[in-house]
């Protein structure tokens, strides 16, 4: 499997993702460790989805897959849930592309 697996609970799949995908409904409260960072779940994540492995403040871009995937709305926490509350995507939106030329 390409990626990191943490705690046979979660997947991140370059170094440079700020997100983490549960691979089982994961729990408020849990920490998982990657050996590096420690991360409490702020959220309950349901299995496929994902969490902040870091903060992220409003405005930032989110990397999964070492690309980024769209931009925080809000504020995000480490341990936070990342969905359509706090996120919304940029990929495949003309409207969010450069010109070019």
């Amino acid at each position: 499997m390409k990626g990191d697996v943490i705690d046979e609970a979660a997947l991140v799949m370059d170094r440079r993702d700020s997100v983490a995908t549960a691979l089982e409904d994961l729990e408020t409260g849990r920490t998982l460790s990657d050996g590096k960072r420690d991360v409490s779940l702020s959220d309950e994540v349901p299995f496929g989805h994902k969490f902040a492995l870091e903060p992220i403040d409003r405005g930032d871009e989110i990397f999964k897959y070492g690309a980024v995937i769209g931009r925080a709305t809000d504020d995000v926490p480490s341990g936070s849930w990342v969905h359509t509350h706090n996120c919304e995507s940029t990929r495949g939106r003309g409207d969010q592309q450069e010109e070019t030329g």
